[in-house]
């Protein structure tokens, strides 16, 4: 059995980022998660397991570079 690694080209684009973070938002409400928690789990570990693979929400995810997604969140935080 050959497994290869999956390389994700990061995601450059501020608008693509939110559409990505929304989709997996709705992703995790619908499957009865607290969407927050996850994401917030996922950021801080960087295990894509906190996000579920309904809708092909984990692999979305794992395309956001965390360090430009904490930028973005802070910014967005901040109003800057």
């Amino acid at each position: 059995m050959e497994e290869s690694t999956k390389r994700f080209k990061p995601i450059e684009d501020r608008n693509e980022t939110l559409e990505i973070l929304n989709s997996v938002y709705d992703s995790l409400k619908i499957k009865g998660y607290n969407p927050i928690n996850q994401i917030v789990g996922y950021i801080l570990s960087e295990d894509p397991t906190y996000i579920t693979n309904y809708q092909n929400a984990r692999s979305l995810i794992c395309r956001l570079d965390r360090d430009e997604l904490l930028q973005e969140l802070l910014k967005a935080y901040l109003g800057k």
